[in-house]
């Protein structure tokens, strides 16, 4: 069975659709199987990898919303060994659709076992808020991955995503973990960047990857062109630091399936 990582903050613009599509590349690159699923109404894990969301016929929505099998979603991209399930315009009235169904925060959860045991990773891009379509993407996940911009405001609502997902782990899905912490958008010509990176690694302490992603053109560019950083620009700053993202977590991953299972990270206390 595929790992499933729900990447989430409801925060906007801290680079999380960008880190699901290059993670995702850099893992298939590596020879793993990666299945991307955009759960976001605003698709840009979708058009990342080139694909119009109005010419397609069908999307998560129609698993989501109908139930139809993921597998029959599914759709190719330029990356060897990377498959993706995408957004569509539909989506965006999907938290309004769900709100009358039975167990409306478990029916991505109740479909994706049937593409998890085809693929290593199982990648959910999950909206910037913490709606219907966010707790069905940590339903479904075995642990949440959170990226964190390095600015200012950076541990702002994390609170609140905290104990959404503690929410989540206590009534609906007890497996859930944390996968970790990625800092995005590291600018190294200022003080606050490195301000910030310091403070969120002493309030998450070990949940933090220590690969950090820089403030990148190349990685703003890319999406523009349809591509993920790895084929736009290979040599790029960008592209190396995801690279090392998922090589750490592709060792993360190695050694904590060598080591006796730890219990769960527990981060109720990074509000304090």
């Amino acid at each position: 069975m595929g790992d499933v990582i729900a990447c989430a903050n409801q925060k906007g613009g801290v680079g999380k659709t960008t880190t699901v599509v290059n993670l995702a590349t850099y893992l298939a690159l590596a020879g793993r199987r990666v299945l991307l699923i955009d759960l976001d109404p605003q698709g840009n894990a979708t058009s990342g990898f080139g694909i119009d969301r109005s010419l397609l016929d069908r999307s998560i929505y129609d698993a989501v919303v109908a139930a139809i099998p993921i597998e029959t979603l599914v759709v190719g991209t330029a990356v060897v060994g990377l498959s993706l399930v995408p957004s569509s315009v539909a989506l965006a009235g999907a938290e309004v659709e769900l709100a009358s169904m039975e167990q409306r925060e478990r029916r991505l959860a109740r479909l994706i076992d049937t593409v998890a045991v085809d693929h290593d990773y199982v990648i959910i891009d999950c909206p910037p808020s913490l709606g219907l379509l966010t707790v069905n993407g940590l339903t479904a996940a075995d642990s949440v991955l959170i990226p964190i911009q390095c600015e200012y405001y950076a541990l702002e609502g994390l609170t609140q995503l905290i104990a959404t997902i503690h929410l989540v782990r206590d009534h609906l899905n007890p497996r859930l973990d944390v996968k970790g912490v990625v800092l995005t958008m590291f600018d190294a010509r200022t003080n606050l960047s490195a301000d910030v990176a310091a403070e969120v690694r002493r309030h998450l302490d070990g949940a933090v990857f220590d690969t950090v992603i820089p403030r990148n053109v190349r990685l703003s560019e890319a999406p523009s062109y349809g591509r993920p950083i790895a084929l736009y620009r290979p040599e790029s700053k960008g592209a190396e630091a995801y690279r090392m993202l998922a090589a750490e977590m592709l060792a993360r991953d190695a050694a904590a399936d060598a080591a006796v299972p730890a219990a769960s990270r527990d981060l109720a206390g990074v509000a304090s």
